[in-house]
């Protein structure tokens, strides 16, 4: 290959990268301070014609920018989310002082996820569930059947209350996704990787206005493992609220 046919970068060598480096088209990046130029000479205007630059603008159709937002169709696959999870829970690991503070990191990760996906889900299903609950039964039943499904392509397998304590209940799911792929050493035994799809739930019912605490709880019986409870504890006021408004 003769020395006509390479592409060469805006600068030759990154090694000798100076403030006084520049493309010899005008275009091209230093990281010592920025792009090279962006002005208009009959030079760059010449590559602007003729379609020598990359346009960095979503304009095509194929951009996340103009897809349909009611499409339903699952866009990622289940490896890639695998594969993606386990390198969040290490790094998340790696910055965290212990247990309990790994799920709090995760539980807030998974806070912003459940805040932004309340709307997406009330968006998709606008048809369908059209009115606002403003019931905690409305609300939760929300969470456990088209909410849960819309993330995990099922339904939670159980919803229930507790006998003792009036303001929890409990979503119970037997096959967490989250945990199917995560090994949790000896050393961590007590750790629960699905403290993220309980920031995701709290989060959602924060953005709801019912706000509440979400704990995850590694409860295994025989065939299910991976059996969890997410422990919902309301805040006392939506009693207060609920019992002024329909009392």
């Amino acid at each position: 290959m003769s020395n006509d046919n390479i592409i060469y970068p805006s600068v030759h060598s990154f090694s000798n990268l100076s403030l006084s480096d520049s493309s010899r088209t005008g275009f091209g990046y230093n990281p010592y301070k920025g792009p090279s130029s962006n002005a208009i000479t009959p030079e760059t205007s010449n590559i602007l014609i003729n379609k020598k630059t990359v346009s960095l603008t979503p304009t095509s159709f194929d951009s996340i920018y103009d897809r349909n937002i009611l499409k339903k169709v699952p866009e990622i696959s289940l490896s890639s989310f695998s594969f993606l999870f386990c390198e969040i829970v290490n790094w998340t690991r790696n910055n965290s002082k212990g247990i309990q503070d790994l799920e709090q990191r995760l539980n807030t990760l998974g806070y912003q996820i459940g805040q932004r996906f309340l709307e997406l889900v009330k968006t998709r299903e606008r048809i369908k569930y059209s009115k606002r609950e403003i019931k905690i039964l409305e609300i939760l039943q929300f969470i456990h059947g088209a909410f849960w499904k819309s993330i995990f392509g099922k339904t939670a397998n159980e919803l229930e209350k507790s006998q003792d304590i009036e303001n929890e209940y409990m979503i119970i799911d037997d096959i967490p996704l989250v945990s199917k792929f995560i090994s949790v050493p000896k050393d961590y035994g007590n750790l629960s990787c699905s403290a993220f799809t309980a920031g995701i739930i709290e989060g959602a019912l924060d953005s709801a206005c019912f706000p509440a605490t979400v704990t995850a709880h590694s409860v295994p019986k025989e065939g299910l493992p991976l059996r969890t409870v997410f422990l919902i504890k309301f805040d006392e006021s939506l009693y207060t609220r609920e019992n002024l408004r329909f009392n």
